[in-house]
């Protein structure tokens, strides 16, 4: 895991050093050449702008006589940029004025070519050799009567355009220096921003793997990290709580199967034995199919369940709510003859057409009819009502029973979990009732509410969509 880490940020760090080496190479290189183009062309074209002002305004008889002597003391006054030098050279080819370091004036050129160059407005060169080192050039003629008296050459040492060069590459390389040095604060939010909170959300992940689902990693920040680690941490809460589940699934299965399989077993040998008499073999064979019985509930419960969880599709219909609750109703009459319960119809309308799966609606009321009966108090009424609200039909169960305290409210609906006062009117009860009924009613897009008070009695109400039209 150290090492995967170590990987990543080494890296980045070449990364960063190849982008940093590729950059550097580029200014050097091609910042180099277009620096010398750029000054290079700068120079030239102000070589020539200036030659040409000078040789129209001398090609102007207006001006005055032209003399050599006057051009002499004249030239340096009408140049703007001192730091140019100057050469006037007759169209034989010789060297009437010049200014610079070489001691050339009166000498001159062999075979002077006018066209040197061709029409190139400014061009690098020596004035065929009479210049001690490469100049950039500029030429233009003066002219009088249409006659070309003399050309004149503006030039500088091509040295000082590479010092000026240098110069401004001295300076890029500084700002690029600096810009370097800036830009590592792109490589310490990434370091702190992005490979310390992975990091710590890997070292998470492999935790997680280990099965440490306890593990909380600790990111703070609102991205799109933090919004990772906290999406794994609440993977790691929900997982972890789906292992408490399972184990505790696993412990009331075991704890409801074990003691009807007990008992079964106890008969059976007791039988076997003789310790019980065969004149009293009918009575416990009732019990031993009471309690197989009860296995069958226990499963067949489990079963829908499973279904339920699979996401098993709901078949709809149009059914009158009314008359399925008459029918679970009369189900339970004995039950209700033993403890002298009563059931308290009240309908608002006598037939009440709802949208809903048939045979999981009746399971449905029939949970919550057994439950209340199972904890009514004798000589007491459980009242079953409908009525209609907007485009829903609601239906509730109210007993007048034990009541659920408080603290079990928003926990009735945990599979197996019973209630410390329905443990001991419930010994057949599965403890899956209730998260049956929340599991169809959820299928359905429905909520169920319940309100109870302790010693009072429970009251259960669901909603189902009222049917678009009536089936005969």
């Amino acid at each position: 895991m150290k090492s995967l880490r170590k990987h990543l940020f080494i890296k980045f760090l070449l990364v960063y050093l190849v982008f940093f080496l590729l950059a550097l190479s580029f200014v050097s290189f091609y910042g180099g050449t277009a620096l010398q183009h750029y000054f290079y062309n700068t120079e030239g074209n102000a070589l020539y702008k200036e030659v040409t002002r000078i040789a129209n305004y001398y090609s102007q008889e207006e001006n005055g006589k032209l003399s050599i002597s006057g051009l002499s003391s004249e030239m340096e006054g009408n140049i703007h940029n001192k730091a140019w030098g100057w050469t006037l050279i007759s169209p034989e080819g010789e060297i009437l004025l010049h200014y610079g370091p070489e001691k050339i004036k009166g000498e001159k050129i062999a075979d002077f070519h006018v066209a040197e160059k061709g029409d190139k407005t400014y061009y690098s060169g020596d004035l065929q050799g009479m210049l001690t080192q490469e100049q950039l050039i500029s030429k233009a003629p003066i002219r009088r009567n249409f006659q070309n008296l003399a050309y004149l050459y503006l030039h500088i040492p091509l040295l000082e355009i590479e010092a000026k060069k240098e110069g401004a590459m001295e300076i890029l390389f500084e700002v690029f220096a600096l810009t370097f040095i800036l830009s590592f604060s792109v490589f310490a939010v990434f370091y702190f921003f992005v490979y310390r909170p992975l990091r710590k959300i890997t070292a998470g992940a492999v935790r997680y793997a280990a099965g440490e689902y306890l593990y909380h990693i600790q990111v703070s920040s609102e991205d799109e990290m933090g919004y990772l680690a906290d999406t794994l941490n609440y993977m790691a809460e929900e997982i972890q709580k789906s292992d408490d589940y399972q184990r505790q699934f696993i412990a009331n299965v075991s704890h409801d199967f074990r003691s009807p399989l007990t008992s079964i077993k106890g008969y059976l040998e007791a039988m076997l034995d003789g310790t019980i008499p065969r004149d009293k073999e009918e009575k416990y064979l009732e019990r031993l199919i009471m309690e197989t019985d009860r296995l069958s509930k226990l499963t067949q419960s489990m079963l829908s369940l499973n279904k339920l969880d699979e996401g098993g599709n709901l078949n709809r219909s149009n059914f009158d709510i009314n008359r399925m609750i008459r029918e679970v109703c009369s189900s339970f009459e004995m039950q209700c003859a033993k403890k002298k319960l009563q059931f308290s119809l009240v309908f608002a309308e006598k037939k009440e057409m709802v949208y809903g799966d048939y045979p999981k609606i009746q399971q449905v009321l029939y949970n919550l009819l057994d439950n209340a009966v199972k904890f009514s108090k004798e000589g007491t009424e459980v009242i079953v009502r409908t009525e209609r609200r907007g485009t829903k039909v609601f239906i509730s169960v109210k007993d007048q029973g034990i009541g659920i305290p408080k603290k079990d409210l928003q926990k009735i609906w945990e599979r197996f979990y019973k209630t410390d006062l329905s443990r001991g009117r419930d010994k057949r009860g599965t403890g899956l009732g209730l998260s049956i009924v929340k599991s169809i009613i959820t299928a359905h897009n429905e909520h169920i509410d319940c309100i109870s008070t302790e010693g009072v009695g429970t009251e259960f109400s669901f909603a189902l969509p009222m049917s678009l039209k009536e089936e005969a």
